[in-house]
């Protein structure tokens, strides 16, 4: 079965069949978001903790808010 490729969107993350950027999943490690974003990135947490952990213990919804908070 082949697989259908959509436009990529802002910061080069693939788009979904309705055309929004895909979120990342809440277990994708810190140690891989911070190859993309930068090692500030959820300062204070291991490289081997999920997005979804940070996300919860700080009080956010998503990486966006993560991203600017770090900012």
């Amino acid at each position: 079965m082949a697989t259908k490729h959509f436009q990529k969107g802002l910061d080069n993350r693939m788009r979904d069949q309705n055309g929004e950027i895909r979120q990342k999943r809440k277990d994708t490690k810190v140690e891989t978001l911070r190859k993309t974003y930068g090692d500030d990135l959820a300062k204070g947490y291991r490289s081997d903790a999920k997005l979804g952990t940070v996300l919860k213990r700080e009080g956010l919804e998503t990486l966006d808010q993560l991203i600017k908070k770090t900012k």
